[in-house]
C-alpha cells in the first residue's frame, strides 16, 4: 500500500465514523482500526486528530488543482476549481457535515480550519492564474474565502445529485464579491476595493444570526433549498 492509499483509507474511515458517531469521537487510532491499518504507521502519518483534517484539505486542494484550466476568464477558472473541491467534500458528505456541526463547540479546530481554508483559497487563486501576493493578494484571498464560506452553507443543504444549488451559490457569490470589492479585477483597485472584501461582501449579503457568515438565499423553485 502506498502512502497515498494509506492516507485515503484512513481519511475515508475517519469521515465515515464522524458521520456515524460525531467528530468528537474520532481519532486517528480509531480510524486506523476501522480501516484495518497498522497503528504504528498511522501514528507516524497522523500524529493528531487535526492532522486528519489537514491532510484531507491537502487532498481536496490537489483534486481541485488537477488539470486546472489555464485559459479563459479567471472567474470561470475559479468556479471550476471550487466545484472540483466540492466534489471531494461530497464524497465524504456525512463526515464533513458532522465536522461543521461540531465547530461551534470546538473553537481551536474552527480556528485551525479557518487558517487552513485561507491557505487553500490562496492556492485556488494562484492555480487560476492570480498572483495573490502582497496587500492586494491578501484582499483577493479574503474575498475568495468569503465566497467559499457562502458556498459551503449552500452545500450543507444541497441534496441535489448535481449540486445545482451549490453551483448557483458559487456563481452568485463570485458576482457579489466581484461587484462589492473589485477584488478580482486585474486593473489597479480603486478606493472601494481597499475595504476588506469579506466585509464588503457581507454588507451585500444577509448574515446568518447563528454564525455571522453570509446566508445563502433560496435557489429557484426547481432546486432544493440552499442555506471556514
Amino acid at each position: 500500500m502506498t502512502d497515498a492509499e494509506f492516507d485515503s483509507a484512513l481519511i475515508t474511515a475517519a469521515f465515515r465514523l464522524a458521520g456515524e458517531e460525531g467528530w468528537r469521537s474520532v481519532n486517528a487510532a480509531k480510524a486506523a482500526r476501522a480501516a484495518g491499518l497498522p497503528l504504528p504507521e498511522a501514528r507516524g502519518r497522523f500524529p493528531s486528530r487535526f492532522s486528519i483534517l489537514s491532510r484531507f484539505g491537502q487532498l481536496a486542494d490537489r483534486a481541485a488543482l488537477q488539470d486546472a484550466p489555464s485559459h479563459g476568464p479567471v472567474r470561470d477558472r475559479l468556479f471550476d476549481t471550487m466545484m472540483r473541491r466540492f466534489d471531494v467534500l461530497q464524497a465524504h458528505r456525512s463526515g464533513v457535515k458532522a465536522i461543521l456541526r461540531s465547530l461551534p463547540a470546538d473553537p481551536p479546530t474552527a480556528l485551525l480550519l479557518a487558517c487552513a481554508s485561507k491557505r487553500s483559497m490562496r492556492w485556488m487563486l494562484q492555480g487560476a492564474g492570480v498572483a495573490a501576493t502582497g496587500l492586494r493578494g491578501e484582499i483577493q484571498v479574503r474575498g475568495l474565502l468569503a465566497v467559499w464560506l457562502y458556498a459551503v452553507r449552500a452545500w450543507e443543504r444541497d441534496e441535489s445529485e448535481d449540486l445545482s444549488a451549490t453551483m448557483a451559490a458559487i456563481d452568485k457569490a463570485l458576482d457579489r464579491a466581484e461587484k462589492a470589492a473589485s477584488w478580482l479585477n486585474l486593473q489597479r483597485p480603486g478606493p472601494a476595493a481597499q475595504a476588506a472584501p469579506d466585509e464588503a461582501f457581507a454588507a451585500a449579503t444577509p448574515a446568518s444570526p447563528a454564525t455571522g457568515l453570509p446566508e445563502a438565499e433560496p435557489p429557484e423553485a426547481e432546486a432544493p433549498e440552499a442555506g471556514a
